[in-house]
């Protein structure tokens, strides 16, 4: 359970998406202009982490991998459908974020209208295919530890955007030279939120 927990808090504060690897900025830039529709896109980007992650670690598992699927009989002990992983990940993902392109435009019309064409794309934001990548490369030991870092780097994306989302709303009414206004000044606070999340870099888990 330590180790579980670990992992959550990791893929929030150290392993950030967007601040450790910069993940997700097409998305992180274009909606993050007011918090409403952050918290939108936000809370999408952790459903759909937090399905794709685990159900990519049992794919990887039980299909993928080499040896991986030796429970259909001892002939398919040699079998590696590893270079299936890109396409097979993406199609996952992109199942999911039809779901919540449903489930949004069906409960909350506004909230889709305004997050627009960017809802979609969530089936091509790095950030998602990052995370069943970095799941497969960090070879959890099971679908707990792969959810739990599903969730966490979805919650990690979450206060990323939000956090750059409520300072966006509040530098309108600053006295920002006009060369900076918009994504100017939004790169140099993204860098300096980058170098501020590096602090949890000592924490000790």
């Amino acid at each position: 359970m330590q180790e579980i927990f670990n992992i959550f808090i990791k893929s929030i504060f150290i392993d950030n998406m967007v601040f450790a690897y910069f993940l997700g900025m097409c998305s992180y830039l274009a909606v993050s202009k007011t918090v409403n529709t952050s918290v939108g896109l936000g809370l999408a980007v952790i459903f759909v982490l937090g399905i794709t992650v685990p159900v990519d670690y049992l794919l990887n598992e039980f299909v993928l991998k080499e040896g991986a699927m030796a429970w259909l009989g001892p002939e398919f002990v040699d079998v590696d459908l590893s270079f299936l992983s890109f396409i097979l990940f993406i199609a996952i993902i992109a199942s999911m974020v039809q779901l919540v392109e449903m489930i949004v435009e069906k409960f909350s019309p506004a909230l889709y209208a305004s997050l627009g064409i960017f809802l979609p794309l969530i089936a091509v934001n790095c950030a998602i295919l990052g995370g069943s990548l970095f799941m497969q490369e960090r070879e959890y030991q099971n679908i707990a530890e792969a959810t739990s870092f599903g969730l966490g780097s979805g919650v990690g994306w979450f206060l990323a955007i939000v956090g750059i989302a409520a300072i966006r709303e509040k530098i309108r009414y600053s006295n920002v030279p006009p060369a900076l206004r918009g994504l100017g000044i939004t790169f140099i606070i993204t860098g300096l939120m980058g170098i501020a999340f590096m602090s949890f870099l000592g924490i000790k888990l």
